[in-house]
Formats: C-alpha cells, structure tokens, sequence
C-alpha cells in the first residue's frame, strides 16, 4: 500500500524530471540527477524533506564504500537541484562532500593497438564506429548521434551538435574518414543516421529513428581492448591513425 509520504515524493519526483528537462540539461544529467534522487528516497525510506547534515553524511560516506567519486558528486548535485527548484529550499550544507582534486592524464593507445582494435572488431558497424571516434577524437555519444547533415565534404569538416555543456563545435574531417563513412552509409542508406541501430538486421536499419546503443559500443570496445590485450582504462589515440589505417 502507498502512503502519503511515497505519494508525495512520487509527485515530487515528476516535478524535478519537469524542471531538469526545461533547464535543458542534457540527457545523461538527467537520468543521473533523477537517479540520485530515486536512490536517496529508497534509502531513507521517502523521508527527503528534513534529512540532518549528519543522516547526509552517513548517506554520502556509505554511497562513497561502493561508488566512484563521480557518482557521489552527481548523487550531491542531484540533490541540490532538488532542494533548489522542487521543494525551493536554499541548500543548507555548504562543503559537505569534497572531492580529493585528482589529475590524471589519459593513456594513450599506439597506432599499432589502436589498428588492432579494428581490425579485432567483427561487427561492421562498430567497427567503422570506432574509426570514426578516433579518427576524429569525439566522445562515444557525440559520434552516435552523427546525422548525415552534419558531414560536409565540400569543407571537409562535421559539425557537432550538443556537445559538452551544450555547444557546438566543427572538426576537421580528414578524407579517408570521409571515404569511410560514404561507403558504410552506401550499405543501410539511413537518410537521417549514420549510425542506426541494428535491430531488425540491414533492411530495418535503413528506416531506424534510434541510433545504436551507448552502453553496447562501450561494452563491445571494452571487450575487443580486453581481447587485445590492451588493459588501459582510456582509450586514446593519436589523430595520425588516419593515415595509417584504412578498414
């Protein structure tokens, strides 16, 4: 049976879902902010109205024995954003969580490695996928959402859309990427994705709406590294792989 202080928190729940959407916030923001929220509320039992800096801190420091730095930031900022425009509560806990400053440089793969990871690659499309990605050094979910609008080979440039804090921005377009990715469209002929998911096989790729999924690129990368024998957490290249490697 629902009580009233699930209901309420339900209620509220919706109205900070509203809120992250009209602030414009991209969509992993969202789903890490609602999600801060969902496992706050499971673990004080809905009771979110009038936690004590200490009850905050038993929470934090217990989330911090099982997740990242990252996740109790996110949890920490998700729940700022609550308080400030669902329930319009001035945060009251200033500097409760800190992070240690920690600066790591990315490992960076060899051409060698980097040539090894495609050609390991047996899935056509995520093959030509991670070409692309470094080739043109973008992150995973700017790649994904590639239209065929924003390739253009007269400038020989793309244009990425919604990037990091919601800009855009061109790169260059080198033209063995180029010939790369006319010859992967010339197969599903999308006429809006240049990545279209694969459910439904080449025939149902061709009138897809949905790109293919974040979480099985970075889950066929990470296994395609590990059958390499490339044990590092980034996956970096130089920008030269283009005129090393063809597919």
């Amino acid at each position: 049976m629902t009580t009233p202080l699930e209901t309420r928190f339900n209620q509220d729940y919706q109205k900070l879902l509203q809120h992250l959407t009209l602030k414009g916030l991209q969509p992993s923001t969202i789903d890490a902010y609602s999600r801060a929220l969902r496992r706050i509320g499971n673990y004080f039992n809905y009771h979110v109205y009038d936690l004590t800096e200490q009850q905050l801190v038993d929470f934090f420091v217990d989330l911090r024995s099982t997740h990242s730095w990252s996740a109790v930031k996110l949890d920490l900022y998700g729940l700022k954003f609550f308080y400030r425009y669902v329930l319009d509560i001035k945060w009251p806990h200033i500097d409760l969580v800190k992070s240690p400053q920690v600066q790591k440089l990315p490992n960076i793969v060899t051409v060698e490695q980097a040539a090894k990871i495609f050609m390991m690659t047996r899935v056509a499309s995520y093959r030509v996928f991670f070409f692309i990605v470094y080739s043109m050094g973008l992150r995973i979910s700017e790649a994904l959402r590639l239209q065929v609008g924003d390739i253009d080979g007269q400038r020989m440039r793309v244009h990425i859309r919604d990037s990091k804090g919601n800009k855009d921005r061109f790169v260059p377009l080198p033209i063995v990427t180029l010939d790369t990715l006319r010859r992967f469209w010339s197969v599903h002929r999308n006429p809006v994705l240049l990545f279209p998911n694969r459910k439904g096989g080449l025939e149902a790729s061709r009138t897809a709406t949905t790109h293919l999924a974040q979480a099985g690129v970075s889950v066929a990368l990470a296994k395609v590294a590990v059958a390499c024998g490339i044990k590092k957490r980034s996956l970096c290249i130089p920008g030269d792989i283009v005129t090393r490697h063809t597919l």
